[in-house]
């Protein structure tokens, strides 16, 4: 089932590659399971012309030990970025104060993933490559991604996948155990973690989402954050003229 999975995957990619005339791909490298998952189908594919990209902001330093354990492990060309310092200044300019890494303003924390994503696209403009998304349909449902920054991608490979098809997966392709087993964050602020901030568990969310089933509490929270993330999963609004 996993195996024929992957190869489903994989084999889109292919065409998506072929049919848009490009080299190769560009993958964000965070250090989490769903990144790991992304560059390690994409290697499958272009074992040659995949390019990890590892992007520290004010992160955690295990986040880009991970990256470089997984881009060394599947044995892909990486690169490593820091953008703390055109972070910080940018912060800076913006806000008149000094960043505070402790402090929750998405306002401030959605800048992180904006800049990968001009990172990303920089790499992939050069190497005539498409830039590929890392977000899981669980991510997506709820609307759990930044609009122009991790949701700036050509290619979602794993966004028909909830949260625990995704983990089946990188057991599947021997994502390595540390990365597999680390809790889900997106690494916004110090100490962030995914299923803290959403107020539900990934468990509830797939099971919400694969079957139409949950508590009242979990209905109701995800059908909220559905809602209000909508925009982001659409197109610009125009005018009818």
């Amino acid at each position: 089932m996993v195996d024929s999975l992957a190869g489903k995957i994989e084999s889109w990619l292919r065409e998506q590659v072929r049919d848009r005339g490009a080299r190769g791909f560009v993958v964000g490298l965070s250090g989490g399971i769903d990144s790991a998952v992304t560059a390690a189908l994409c290697r499958n594919v272009c074992p040659e012309t995949t390019l990890g990209v590892i992007m520290p902001c004010y992160s955690d330093p295990q986040d880009a030990e991970h990256a470089r354990l997984l881009a060394e492990s599947i044995d892909i060309e990486y690169k490593t970025v820091e953008l703390d310092k055109p972070f910080a200044e940018l912060v800076k300019l913006l806000t008149g104060e000094d960043y505070d890494m402790y402090k929750k303003d998405l306002a401030v924390a959605n800048i992180k993933p904006r800049l990968r994503m001009t990172t990303l696209y920089y790499y992939a403009a050069r190497r005539r490559s498409l830039v590929v998304g890392t977000g899981n349909r669980s991510e997506i449902t709820v609307g759990y991604f930044t609009k122009y920054g991790d949701g700036g991608v050509d290619l979602l490979p794993i966004a028909n996948l909830v949260k625990k098809q995704v983990v089946e997966l990188a057991e599947y392709l021997g994502v390595p155990q540390p990365i597999i087993d680390k809790p889900p964050s997106a690494g916004l602020w110090a100490g962030q973690n995914d299923e803290k901030e959403m107020g539900i568990a990934y468990e509830e969310l797939d099971k919400y989402i694969l079957t139409g089933q949950a508590e009242d509490r979990v209905r109701k929270i995800v059908d909220k954050l559905a809602l209000q993330s909508l925009h982001k999963k659409q197109l610009p609004a125009k005018p009818s003229l």
